[in-house]
This record gives structure tokens, sequence and C-alpha cells, in this order.
């Protein structure tokens, strides 16, 4: 029997970040990164390992010790985010920094730490949003860090393209998660917002992320598919 390929799931504990954890260990040995919220009933084929990837170092030690626990990794999912307000009328350096910190920073991090490890068919997947194009009202540095995060997913799939190794995006549209559902009113705003009549799970993020990670994707870099249902079509 082959040996399981090896997936890294940041912010994997819950949400969108559980589900792709799910699709991929159907296939991989996963190893499932959370910061404070840890994962509960993972499957066997799981491990789980902290990292707050806002502190110096946390990218280089995430990746050690995934190597340590499952070995060199064939995919990584850069799904932990994080969203704030951002009122124009009163800026906040420090809620812009922990923004930039998380969704661009950490990605960043990550593959730098890992790139030593990569082999030629490694494939990363980003999750980005579809407010990198449709700027959310009051959290403008929310989309802003997502529009760097898909030119980044750009630019590394064109210098890693030579490497063999793929680099890809995936941009959900409207997600109700079971832990953070949005009340009746605003998720049927977003229904009649959306052309298929319906607000996105999280599998549906997880089985785009499974396709963009498998081989049937192998001609496929630098891009950022958006699961939004048709979202403001």
């Amino acid at each position: 029997m082959a040996q399981k390929k090896v997936a890294l799931v940041t912010g994997g504990a819950r949400g969108i970040g559980r589900a792709i954890v799910e699709a991929l260990s159907e296939d991989h040995l996963v190893v499932v990164h959370y910061n404070s919220t840890v994962p509960e009933g993972l499957g066997g084929g799981c491990i789980a390992v902290q990292a707050d990837l806002r502190s110096e170092g946390a990218a280089e030690a995430l990746i050690g010790e995934a190597i340590d626990k499952a070995g060199r990794p064939d995919v990584i999912v850069n799904n932990a985010g994080l969203v704030e307000s951002t009122p124009k009328e009163a800026f906040d350096a420090q809620s812009w920094r922990a923004i930039f910190e998380v969704n661009l920073f950490a990605a960043g991090a990550i593959l730098s730490a890992a790139l030593p490890h990569l082999e030629r068919g490694a494939a990363v997947v980003n999750i980005s949003s579809v407010n990198a194009v449709l700027p959310p009202m009051g959290a403008a540095a929310y989309g802003a860090s997502k529009a760097a995060l898909d030119l980044w997913t750009r630019a590394m799939a064109k210098e890693l393209g030579p490497q063999g190794i793929r680099v890809n995006a995936v941009a959900p549209g409207a997600i109700n998660t079971p832990e953070a559902p949005r009340d009746a009113d605003l998720t049927q705003a977003f229904v009649e917002m959306t052309a298929l009549g319906r607000i996105g799970r999280p599998d549906d993020i997880a089985k785009a992320v499974r396709f963009l990670a498998s081989d049937a994707a192998g001609f496929i870099t630098g891009e950022v598919l958006t699961v939004s249902g048709g979202y403001r079509l």
C-alpha cells in the first residue's frame, strides 16, 4: 500500500478549517494546527499541533514539529485567519497589524520554513475571500489582507512553478459555520444575493481545497477559485 501523503492545515480546529481537515484525512495524514481552540474528535489519521502564528519563530517551530510527527508535507493549506472590524473613523495600528500577521505574514513564513522540505508535486492552497475584490463594510483591512494574499498566491505560483510546486487559493463567499452561524435575517440577506439561492457550507470550501490539492489539479497554479454560489453576480 502506498504511503499516505502528508497535509498541514492551519486553523483546523473548527469551521472551514475543520471541514478541510476531514476532507483531506480521507487519504492524507493531516497535521492540524490550532492556536487556542483544541480540536476534538479527530480521527486516527490526524495529529494536532499548537502554535500562535503571530509569535516570532512560530512558523519554523510548526513546520519542524509537523515533520517530526508526520514527515515532510505534500500539501499545505493556509486557512488560519483573523477577521476584525477596522472602522475608518478610528485607525488602530495594532488591529491592522494583527490581521495582516495572521492572514498574510503567517502564510509567507510557513512557506519559507517548509520550502527546503517540499518536493516536486507539492501543493499549497491559501484560503482567501470574496472580500479580496468585494470590499467589506467596516472591515477594509481584512479585505486588503486577502487581496494581498491573492497577489502573493500568484507570485509564489510563478516563482515555484519551475520546481513543480503549485500554489492556488480558494475564495469563499458567505459561509455559515456550526460554531458561528449568522442570524436568520442576515443569512436570508446573503441567500438573496447568491445565484444558487443558499448560503455556503464549510464542506463546499473543503471540496474545492481537496481538488486543488490533488493530482487532478496538476496543471492548475496561480489561480484563485471563487466558491460562493454566485454571490453578488
